[in-house]
């Protein structure tokens, strides 16, 4: 288990500025959220019992303020602090959104510091000082403080936040045990707050859950859209064959008179099918790249085109013109070769 304090704050160093999340962290806390440390060392024991004014930064924040040094040893200004860089994360890829969904930070921005060095050089919500009575009194009379308060939605609720910590993580060694212990916890919490629900008990594994759920659900009408495009596709491939059966009658005629058999109209009108099919395969592969590239490049969202999609989507088209293509190579080789060299 390890506590978490999380603070809005502004990192600089050598004229650089950066808005920042500054976590006071147990230092179980990389265990918990398997955070790997790419450069330097965690927190020692040294750093947790004295509060030390030190620091483990995210990789986004190290390319930003240590672009030509190492940031082991150097020094970062986060708020009226300075910190001694003890510590880098290894890059965590991860999406915003699904990240606040799950209830995980982003690391790569954060900047984290051992709990008690938060509580004691930042901000500790417990005690109440002169400094924050002041503060409070100013604040409730100026207008001016009030409107940018109402803009700033996370800077009022940090403000107005009375709890001295904000969140407690707990790690189950299985899952199988995970909704039990959220109960265990629920059942504590309640008993500690005398039955006020001032908390709120949240399992990832449950998130995680529904959002695959939601996926699920997502891939499901994708594929059906996928499904009537190529039925349509399909058909259109049928018609088209169906229709050059009719324009070469004389041709199928002609190859049944100099002794093509029925089951060689049937191969070439079904290879014809398989290759119409084809094509538009590949077309559709070389279009579905570039969009991707495209995306990726414009939107900045990061698109996967994998060798097995790719062969999955190439062998469907060659399965549509197979499946399609057969009644108009049925039709093409039944014909009667005397009927078709007398039809003009």
């Amino acid at each position: 288990m390890s506590a978490e304090l999380a603070l809005n704050s502004m990192a600089t160093r050598e004229g650089h500025r950066r808005s920042v999340k500054l976590v006071g962290v147990d230092t179980t806390y990389f265990d918990a959220f398997n955070l790997q440390i790419a450069e330097g060392t965690r927190f020692g024991t040294l750093h947790v019992t004295r509060g030390l004014p030190v620091a483990i930064i995210g990789s986004a924040l190290r390319a930003r303020f240590f672009t030509s040094e190492p940031p082991i040893g150097r020094r970062i200004k986060v708020g009226d602090v300075w910190l001694t860089v003890v510590g880098v994360l290894a890059p965590r890829p991860s999406s915003q959104s699904t990240a606040e969904k799950l209830g995980i930070r982003d690391a790569n921005m954060d900047v984290y510091v051992p709990l008690s060095t938060a509580l004691v050089r930042y901000r500790n919500r417990a005690q109440i000082t002169s400094r924050d009575v002041e503060k409070a009194a100013q604040e409730f009379s100026d207008d001016n403080n009030n409107q940018a308060d109402a803009e700033d939605p996370q800077r009022r609720a940090e403000r107005l936040n009375p709890n001295q910590l904000d969140r407690l993580v707990i790690r189950v060694e299985d899952a199988r045990y995970v909704a039990q212990v959220a109960d265990v916890v629920r059942r504590l919490m309640a008993r500690r707050h005398n039955a006020v629900v001032d908390y709120e008990v949240t399992v990832p594994e449950l998130l995680l859950k529904q959002e695959q759920r939601t996926k699920a659900i997502f891939n499901i009408v994708l594929g059906a859209i996928a499904s009537i495009s190529l039925l349509v596709g399909g058909i259109g491939i049928m018609n088209i064959m169906l229709a050059s059966v009719l324009e070469r009658i004389r041709e199928i005629g002609v190859r049944r008179a100099m002794g093509a058999t029925r089951r060689d109209v049937l191969a070439q009108f079904l290879a014809e099918a398989v290759l119409i099919s084809t094509a538009g395969g590949v077309a559709g592969i070389l279009v579905g790249v570039g969009l991707s590239v495209a995306i990726e490049h414009v939107a900045d969202i990061r698109t996967i085109v994998s060798a097995v999609s790719v062969t999955v989507a190439f062998g469907v088209s060659l399965a549509v013109g197979l499946g399609f293509g057969i009644v108009p190579a049925w039709r093409a080789a039944r014909q009667d070769p005397v009927v078709c060299l007398r039809y003009e």
